[in-house]
């Protein structure tokens, strides 16, 4: 398997605005410029070790779900066609190729708007202790994975460094107005419930997804990305058992593996033997193909 990645940009003539865990971004004044790197997170640690095709298909399977819930809701893409951009990017075209969108400039909010409709991770860990997550009481006598009576809106705040913490939907309210709050998990259910049915006609259950959202024009539209690998659990629908923990199209492979080390999940984190590479990097290939129909083009 091909071993070019990128793991940083460093583009000295543009105005760098934000630089993430997985993304770097640079203001164009009146635009952004997103770039997926290949960089991978895990407990809230970029690895020092990078996976092939993941920013292109960060990038790629975004733009293909924000097309796809369009009309739920509109986005900040402005394109993600190299051909278009403006001609100050154009020295950049092969490191930007596949790999980068523009997006409007928007007022973000400051919510992470999870969806769960299966319980696992952070949501099975609360539920074991309080039988509820985020304040919506569950049901006695579910197990790990077990799909969800309906889908439930779980909201964290957004931490630019450590970690997201789970609130409740009157946390939010009063972050935000009620309004505004009502909006998002209007949004985000809707979202999950059109993209969870597309999903599963591809043979992959959505377990949990997180949206961003922030304010253009005076109105909310979806920011950031959509739906993929690294904001989603995505499990292989002809292997679901309820009861156990579900081998995944998502980073949760990297973690289980992390999991297996002694590492006290403080920085620095550690390489990545080859074969997890690797491996890791077919799950986001598939998870792209199986969702969009689409062969991967490097």
């Amino acid at each position: 398997m091909a071993k070019e990645v990128l793991l940083t940009t460093d583009f000295k003539d543009l105005k760098s605005y934000k630089r993430g865990k997985v993304r770097d971004v640079y203001d164009l004044e009146d635009k952004l410029l997103i770039v997926s790197t290949d960089r991978i997170s895990c407990f809230d640690v970029v690895l020092p070790s990078a996976i092939p095709y993941k920013g292109w298909v960060l990038n790629n399977i975004s733009s293909f779900w924000f097309d796809f819930v369009r009309d739920i809701i509109p986005d900040h893409l402005i394109t993600s066609d190299i051909n278009k951009y403006p001609a100050q990017l154009k020295k950049y075209e092969k490191i930007l190729s596949g790999r980068s969108m523009l997006v409007v400039k928007t007022k973000a909010l400051p919510v992470e708007c999870v969806v769960r409709g299966y319980l696992s991770g952070s949501g099975w860990k609360e539920y074991k202790e309080k039988q509820s997550i985020c304040g919506i009481k569950l049901p006695s006598g579910l197990l790990e994975s077990d799909k969800l009576p309906e889908v439930i809106f779980t909201p964290s705040t957004k931490a630019d460094t450590g970690h997201d913490l789970n609130v409740d939907q009157k946390y939010i309210e009063n972050l935000i107005g009620r309004d505004t709050a009502e909006k998002l998990k209007k949004f985000s259910i809707a979202i999950y419930e059109k993209a969870s049915r597309h999903a599963k006609s591809c043979g992959i259950i959505i377990a949990d997804t997180k949206f961003e959202f922030g304010i253009y024009e005076n109105k909310i539209i979806l920011i950031d990305e959509a739906l993929t690998p690294d904001s989603s659990r995505f499990w292989p629908l002809d292997q679901y058992k309820r009861g156990l923990p579900q081998s995944s199209f998502d980073k949760q492979f990297v973690r289980d593996y992390l999991e297996s080390l002694d590492w006290d999940k403080n920085p620095p984190g550690p390489e990545l033997p080859p074969d997890i590479i690797d491996r890791t990097s077919l799950k986001y290939l598939e998870a792209y193909k199986r969702l969009t129909g689409r062969e991967f083009k490097g």
